[in-house]
């Protein structure tokens, strides 16, 4: 880990809210908001935001399970995520969402008019930019989580 905390404190809040917490606290109530308001389905939710964290290599956000009124993504989800190409386990929204956070994350200069047909097609205008808005949040914070090495202490054990 980069940062070092103090014995007895939790990383992430710790650096979060301790160190910074003007802009971290802003930071995290953006981060929040992403899961308490979105109006996108679970499993296209959860293809990008776990998409993005395999890409980040983000520890705690590979382990992380979004839940919604008691229901989670199956537990081969992050397979077929890993597989969004060719997987059989997704339908088109949840297939495009993991697509737009690969590309949204790795190759965001080459997102062709040909890929916002497909989108919208299959996604509102509004979804469009709510999707966008939570894939800045997961790379963004996911990413600030693994460089400096808090995803390594805050691993969840029960998701």
């Amino acid at each position: 880990m980069i940062i070092d905390i103090p014995e007895g404190e939790d990383a992430i809040p710790y650096v979060w809210a301790e160190m910074v917490p003007e802009i971290g606290t802003a930071a995290a109530t953006y981060s929040m908001s992403v899961y308490d308001h979105s109006k996108l389905g679970l499993r296209e939710f959860e293809a990008a935001r776990l998409r993005i964290a395999q890409i980040n290599g983000c520890i705690f956000c590979l382990d992380w399970r979004t839940e919604r009124d008691g229901v989670k993504v199956e537990e081969e989800f992050a397979d077929a995520v890993t597989e969004w190409r060719t997987t059989e386990a997704f339908d088109d929204r949840t297939r495009l969402a993991a697509e737009y956070a690969e590309r949204y994350a790795v190759d965001h200069h080459n997102i062709d008019d040909e890929f916002w047909v497909r989108m919208k097609a299959h996604y509102t205008q509004h979804e469009i930019v709510e999707l966008s808005m939570a894939i800045g949040s997961w790379l963004a914070f996911g990413r600030l989580n693994h460089v400096l090495g808090l995803d390594s202490v805050c691993v969840l054990t029960n998701h």
